[in-house]
């Protein structure tokens, strides 16, 4: 023969990427259909999860490509809001700056006070440990906490911070705290990192109380010295959930303090100090009702939330590997 049959002799491909994929979903349905009681449990959840954060987080990505006002109906723009964003608006150049640095300073910083808070309180005997636990969790509770603050930066010669450094000769005349772009920042951090044992600090506590101590013991044996050693090699690696949960919670929180700065220093802020992305946020979506704009910036803020997020796990994955 001439010609050789190249495909004599071989087997036809049977599982093509397209069978596989359904493959894929036929054992997927499947496992649904053996598990469906518990489906059934968190579709309630489920539901409501995707109607008040799926739907909302979609329809605002969506919009942030359009102009819309609430009056007209929405324009396509493609990307002229983005532009906006980056190359023309200042003001957002600065509120992402403050973003970041309250976030970087406060978020780690106030990880770490729920960290050591939570192993402190731990600690106590089990009646002591509900009232500090309640103590220091009351900030973040109260919406009002900012009040103590306000006496406490007070203006005047008579607030509390302002008396106490003239009395002692540090300052000869009182200090506007929250009215002075230099010192508006660091108040501003004071408060952030006040009111940051919230939800995560709870989450640290369920955790350490959550540790079998059995280990304790079996890691004296196998050469535990003190309690520096007992933390790193036993009791962090057996809380990782709640490590991560409370760094989520209490990191990417420290991005959404805009209401707490707002009663603290005023909308706007002396000089745009405190100006944050959720003021520039309220500022288009809640006063100039620039709906298309506002979507893209809290497109941006979402997208700085889950990238922080990110890389939160990717640290903490390393803890006590």
């Amino acid at each position: 023969m001439a010609e050789i049959n190249k495909t004599a002799g071989r087997v036809p491909v049977q599982n093509t990427a397209w069978q596989n994929i359904v493959k894929y979903f036929k054992y997927k349905w499947t496992e649904i259909k053996k598990a469906r009681a518990y489906y059934l449990f968190i579709l309630p959840y489920g539901l409501i999860f995707t109607t008040f954060i799926v739907i909302p987080v979609v329809v605002s990505v969506v919009l942030s490509f359009t102009a819309f006002n609430m009056i007209q109906n929405p324009r396509w723009i493609f990307i002229d809001n983005y532009y906006q964003l980056f190359m023309v608006d200042d003001l957002f150049l600065t509120a992402l700056k403050n973003t970041l640095v309250f976030s970087v300073i406060t978020g780690p910083i106030g990880y770490l006070m729920c960290l050591g808070f939570a192993w402190l309180i731990n600690e106590m005997p089990p009646k002591v440990r509900a009232v500090m636990t309640l103590l220091f969790y009351a900030p973040a509770i109260s919406g009002n906490s900012f009040v103590i603050f306000t006496f406490l930066f007070s203006a005047d010669e008579y607030g509390f911070l302002n008396s106490r450094l003239l009395n002692w000769g540090f300052i000869t005349e009182a200090v506007p705290w929250l009215k002075a772009e230099q010192t508006i920042p660091a108040c501003v951090i004071v408060v952030i990192l006040w009111m940051s044992l919230g939800t995560g600090f709870l989450s640290l506590i369920a955790g350490l109380q959550s540790v079998d101590r059995q280990l304790y013991e079996a890691g004296a044996i196998d050469g535990i010295k003190n309690r520096w050693q007992e933390l790193w090699y036993i009791t962090l690696p057996s809380m990782k959930q709640h490590l991560m949960f409370a760094a989520v919670m209490t990191i990417t929180s420290s991005f959404g303090m805009g209401s707490m700065i707002t009663s603290l220093v005023g909308f706007p802020s002396p000089n745009y100090a405190a100006h944050t992305i959720v003021h520039h946020l309220e500022d288009y979506g809640n006063l100039r009702f620039e709906m298309g704009y506002a979507s893209a910036i809290a497109t941006m803020l979402f997208l700085l939330m889950v990238g922080c997020n990110q890389v939160i796990q990717k640290l903490l994955r390393k803890v006590g590997t």
